[in-house]
């Protein structure tokens, strides 16, 4: 038999069966020749990618500017301007949730558990991509104005449940960094001469932060449509070397080789008849598990998934997602069986060394695999995918961050506009709100809209000739009702720079921590997440149901992390050498399962529990009042009823639309997520999986028709992520374009008339 990190004989002695190179049993370890010196792989990542990334960077300032003109506001670094289309966003959320960890860790995955493996991995994650256009919508229609979804625990709960959620969202935060530190830091080193943790760290955090200093939140979807492409069209080369060339030197070189050799070997306790090519193996559900578990803390509990949900509108936002779910479904399972499965072939044959267990680990399958097949050509090939994938990722971390910090601490905490800010309460005058319908009531606030105001319109103006004169002098806005509120969202997007490249700049030591702490990649991907795991059912919940309180959600959440934690560390104190062997112990599959689920078993319990306990929801005016909170989430200079005048043609200017109104202008966005949500969940997790469960372990022929469907369906994803995002963009501005003409050409008009009255009034 052969493991995956050691060479020896098949385990038949049929004919059809390619005898081994060695016979001994005992493994030669390789590695990864380096391609790069230092200086080069720093100037091919940060003056390359890095440069490229600048530009897109301005061009999406410029676009904001010139186009959309809402680039001198703070919200539009964090939401981009709210009308991110469906296309674009289906990209950047499949780039942001390809981390270098999919493309490393899903091979690691194959070697382990055989071809199962990647199909459930991807599975489990599918899920909560595929159901959370459902929630989003939801968070959409009762926080339409939310930047973060930590501003919805502020509005119902209070500081004590909102200090909570910000530290567990932190955490999350810093958990997908330190991945991302951990992938990114093994393959720069694999290919770099002498590279230092130090200076791949640094190259990281440079790639993290660059563009999004610039152009913020935006500038991420420009660059994700880019770095899409790249991967797409390298993943592709890559396939066709392994799978569709005539090169059997590696023991693969075309599926019907890679077949020969890999139907002899001896897989893992757990696979159908230990078999490589089954897809019943006990160890390829417990991934799907925990494929499920990550993704959902990712998907439910990262502000990087809901920044990229809020950029976009209802409808777009939903169906964005739903095909982020089969773009990123394609990529890591698409080269995890390319590339596992080779590995495994060369090691059955062992025509050349291969890796020791601690480098699959750390995930260099992939870039052993390329190295192997193309030579220096696939390490750079490699590289430059996983810088990549570090870019969009890393930079939707640095901004989730840098949001969190600005609209939950900073705002909040730090230097709030008003102290003791009530949810009900104005932020401009610090009067109540007065209710949908109510009479008119001397204490209740009564503050104009500023679509409508006069004094706000000179001071724009004003402002608008001092910016394009001669000597700009920092604005003073003299409206009674906005003006110092304009003022200090002035002073914030001076702030929020400057947040975003300190958050970029703290990225240094906590890489060098991270590295120093050891961790390998398997461990960090599977581990990582059951301390911030509680967080999601209470979110979930707190969306949906009114009567969720803040007792509930504190002690689901608490109870929920010292539970997870208590299971994992328990479970693993049993294997033996207990919490000595502390990674390799508390990653046994069993450990993590026990962790993740009581985790979220405890939250669900306990947060249902308390919040059954201790609401005070009894009616319907109870229930509306409490949703209430959440609309009442607002930028009174950017009302986020403007957002939706295309929407609801009825609404008059400045206008907040009713919940009613929002339902009805929503239905659609809701049907779609409800219809693509479980058409997502029939095909890839019912349909396939089912079909491929019925085949057992895999002939040549079925073998070969399921990897040509997924080079397939790889080839149809790339087409879409290369043509679909910049058509529908470049449709997108013209159309403003053309609105802005239109309106400038009205403007000029009533200007004509107005003096041509004026003329007419003096003679």
């Amino acid at each position: 038999m052969a493991t995956v990190s050691q060479v020896v004989s098949p385990t038949t002695g049929s004919s059809e069966c390619p005898p081994s190179a060695n016979h001994s049993g005992h493994a030669v370890y390789g590695s990864i020749p380096p391609v790069f010196e230092r200086q080069e792989a720093a100037l091919l990542m940060i003056l390359g990618f890095g440069g490229v990334s600048v530009l897109l960077a301005l061009l999406h300032r410029q676009v904001r500017k010139r186009v959309f003109h809402d680039d001198n506001n703070v919200d539009t670094a964090f939401d981009a301007g709210g009308r991110v289309s469906t296309s674009l966003t289906a990209v950047t959320v499949a780039s942001q949730f390809l981390w270098p960890g999919d493309i490393l860790q899903s091979s690691t995955i194959t070697v382990k558990t055989g071809i199962s493996g990647p199909l459930w991995y991807t599975v489990g994650a599918v899920m909560n991509i595929a159901l959370f256009p459902i929630v989003s919508v939801y968070l959409k229609t009762r926080a339409p104005g939310a930047k973060t979804y930590l501003q919805i625990m502020y509005a119902r709960y209070g500081r004590a449940a909102h200090i909570l959620f910000v530290v567990m969202a932190l955490m999350v935060n810093l958990c997908v960094i330190a991945v991302l530190i951990v992938a990114g830091v093994s393959t720069i080193k694999a290919a770099t001469v002498d590279a230092s943790d130090e200076f791949c760290v640094v190259i990281i955090a440079v790639l993290f932060g660059s563009y999004s200093f610039i152009g913020g939140l935006g500038t991420t979807f420009y660059v994700s449509y880019f770095n899409a492409v790249l991967t797409f069209s390298i993943l592709i080369a890559l396939n066709i070397k392994i799978l569709y060339s005539s090169d059997s030197t590696t023991g693969g070189g075309n599926i019907k080789n890679l077949y020969a050799h890999i139907q002899c070997l001896q897989g893992p306790t757990g696979n159908e008849n230990r078999s490589y090519l089954t897809f019943w193996s006990e160890n390829g559900f417990v991934y799907a598990f925990m494929g499920l578990c990550v993704s959902a803390s990712i998907t439910y509990c990262d502000q990087a998934a809901w920044q990229s949900r809020i950029a976009a509108k209802p409808l777009q936002g939903v169906l964005g997602f739903l095909i982020a779910a089969f773009i990123w479904f394609a990529i890591p399972i698409s080269i995890s069986t390319s590339a596992g499965l080779a590995y495994i072939a060369m090691a059955a044959t062992n025509t050349t060394s291969v890796l020791s267990p601690s480098d699959i680990d750390e995930g260099l399958v992939t870039p052993f695999m390329a190295e192997r097949l193309l030579g220096g050509m696939g390490s750079v090939l490699i590289l430059t995918m996983i810088a990549m994938t570090l870019m969009s990722t890393g930079s939707g971390e640095v901004m989730a961050v840098s949001s969190i910090i600005v609209y939950d601490i900073y705002q909040i905490y730090v230097h709030p506009f008003r102290k003791d800010q009530d949810a009900h309460s104005c932020i401009l005058c610090g009067k109540t709100r007065p209710v949908d319908g109510a009479d008119e009531d001397s204490s209740k606030c009564y503050c104009p809209g500023v679509l409508t105001c006069d004094p706000c319109r000179r001071d724009l103006e004003s402002s608008t000739e001092r910016k394009e004169g001669s000597n700009y002098e920092h604005k003073h806005y003299t409206c009674p009702h906005h003006g110092l509120y304009r003022q200090y969202q002035q002073d914030m997007l001076s702030y929020k720079s400057w947040c975003i490249l300190w958050v970029t700049v703290a990225i240094v030591p906590l890489g060098i921590a991270v590295q120093m702490s050891g961790l390998k990649l398997n461990w960090t991907m599977l581990n990582g997440f059951v301390l911030t795991l509680p967080c999601f059912p209470v979110v979930v919940l707190s969306i949906f149901w009114s009567k969720t309180t803040g007792h509930g959600v504190i002690a689901g959440a608490v109870c929920g992390m010292l539970g997870g934690v208590g299971a994992l560390l328990g479970t693993a104190s049993t294997y033996p050498g207990g919490l000595q062997l502390f990674q390799k112990n508390t990653s046994e599959n069993l450990c993590v399962m026990a962790g993740a689920g009581t985790s979220i078993g405890l939250s669900v319990i306990v947060c249902f529990v308390v919040s059954l306990i201790t609401h005070k929801i009894h009616t319907d005016a109870d229930v509306e009042n409490e949703w209430r909170k959440l609309r009442d989430i607002d930028n009174p200079l950017h009302p986020w009823s403007e957002l939706y005048t295309e929407d609801i043609p009825d609404l008059a200017v400045g206008e907040r639309p009713s919940v009613k109104q929002l339902e009805q202008a929503f239905g659609r966005a809701r049907l779609a997520a409800y219809i693509g949500g479980l058409a997502t969940l029939v095909l890839c997790v019912g349909l396939v999986p089912g079909v491929m469960l019925s085949l057992h372990v895999l002939s040549e022929t079925q073998f070969t028709v399921w990897t040509h469907v997924l080079q397939w369906f790889c080839f149809a994803m790339a087409a879409v992520v290369v043509v679909a995002a910049p058509v529908e963009e470049v449709v997108q501005v013209v159309r403003r374009v053309r609105a802005n003409n239109s309106e400038r050409r009205q403007k000029e008009t009533a200007n004509s008339a107005y003096n041509l009255k004026t003329i007419n009034s003096a003679d």
